[in-house]
């Protein structure tokens, strides 16, 4: 077995690996504590093709795959997850609903504009009394007529209010099914939909250049063909979409978790005490040799599930232990990076200290690391 990467991925890498230490780093900081959305990067970000890499070409993608999506992702997160998220969001969430679910009207109309980086979409899953329990929707879809009516509320929602946002996926709860549970269907509401508001701005401890917003419905009314997929297949949809999902936050977290690795090195090698740098005690090395070590592992781990998933394998398992793993192994580096620049690693203009910041919220979104346990302990036969 050889876990080299193709001519074509390494170029990608490459590419991506550019445009993050040439354009991202040298600016993001600014945005970052002025908690400013970074249109100018997102913009080039569609130049380069990255909204569209995991969509065909017959819809303005690149005719790439969701591998190449996370190693894009795992190298922007090496500088800043801020705006790996914010691609991540924008592709796994907002576009791949209408990509994978929706008729062939909704890719039309929708998918070229994001696959370009010109309009971004979001997924409104998440809701303030259910958190993990996705099954408990509140927010109520009726049909009147040709229209569906729709009220209640979303909380935590990526890239939902940003001034590209062009729509939102959101999922309700339309009637009862066969065995007296909820039927959750998903339903596109765009941008400017008469009682869809936006709130402001959540004030969050990190990921701050990037959108994340809570989301009312006031008997919103939409067409009834802005049904993405079946009536009442929304649940199994996004449990899909959510699975795909963590295989992209895996790659996030280990982009992040190796950002560390590098700043890291780069300190040991600058600082000194005691007369010689940091890097020649033995204790820092270990530390290092540490990180190096959760990252790389979790790096497999998510390679793993990804070529599971490209090859029409089961996958949920290794996407759960992937998204587990990394994302605990981001707050792990993102500790012990912080640890090895001392109390510098506190000051905001040290990447780590950015980066401790945006780790922790890894372990909770897409999926808590005790819902990653529980779906792996369930695929074991519990």
């Amino acid at each position: 077995m050889h876990f080299g990467l193709s001519e074509e991925y390494s170029a990608l890498r490459e590419s991506v690996r550019a445009f993050a230490t040439d354009k991202v780093a040298p600016v993001i900081g600014e945005f970052y504590e002025q908690r400013k959305f970074p249109y100018e990067l997102v913009r080039q970000m569609g130049q380069m093709g990255l909204f569209g890499l995991p969509f065909s070409e017959e819809y303005g993608g690149m005719g790439g795959d969701y591998f190449a999506l996370c190693l894009a992702l795992e190298e922007l997160a090496r500088v800043d997850s801020s705006v790996a998220i914010t691609l991540e969001a924008a592709v796994s969430l907002g576009a791949m609903p209408i990509y994978r679910f929706g008729t062939e009207e909704q890719k039309a109309k929708w998918l070229p504009r994001l696959c370009r980086g010109e309009a971004l979409a979001a997924f409104g899953l998440t809701e303030p009394g259910g958190g993990s329990d996705a099954g408990a929707t509140k927010t109520k879809a009726v049909v009147d007529g040709d229209e569906w009516v729709i009220n209640g509320s979303k909380c935590f929602i990526t890239n939902a209010g940003t001034d590209i946002t062009d729509f939102v996926t959101v999922t309700a709860v339309t009637g009862t099914t066969e065995k007296g549970g909820p039927e959750i269907s998903s339903i596109i509401v765009p941008r400017g939909t008469p009682g869809f508001t936006v709130a402001d701005e959540y004030s969050k401890v990190g990921w701050l250049a990037s959108d994340t917003r809570e989301l009312f419905f006031d008997d919103v009314r939409v067409p009834l063909a802005n049904l993405v997929g079946e009536r009442g297949r929304g649940y199994a949809q996004f449990l899909r979409i959510l699975d795909e999902g963590r295989i992209a936050i895996a790659a996030l977290s280990v982009g992040l978790a190796q950002g560390c690795v590098d700043e890291s090195i780069k300190y040991a090698h600058q600082r000194e005490a005691f007369g010689r740098p940091i890097g020649q005690n033995q204790a820092i090395q270990f530390m290092v040799a540490d990180m190096e070590t959760r990252a790389h592992t979790s790096r497999l781990a998510y390679y793993d599930a990804a070529a599971r998933m490209l090859a029409g394998e089961p996958f949920k398992r290794q996407a759960a232990i992937a998204k587990l793993h990394a994302s605990e192994c981001a707050v792990d580096n993102a500790r012990a990076a912080t640890q090895i620049h001392g109390g510098y690693g506190f000051m905001n203009e040290y990447p780590v200290a950015r980066m401790w910041r945006d780790s922790k919220i890894l372990e909770i979104g897409e999926g808590t690391s005790e819902v990653q346990r529980m779906i792996i302990a369930r695929d074991l036969g519990f």
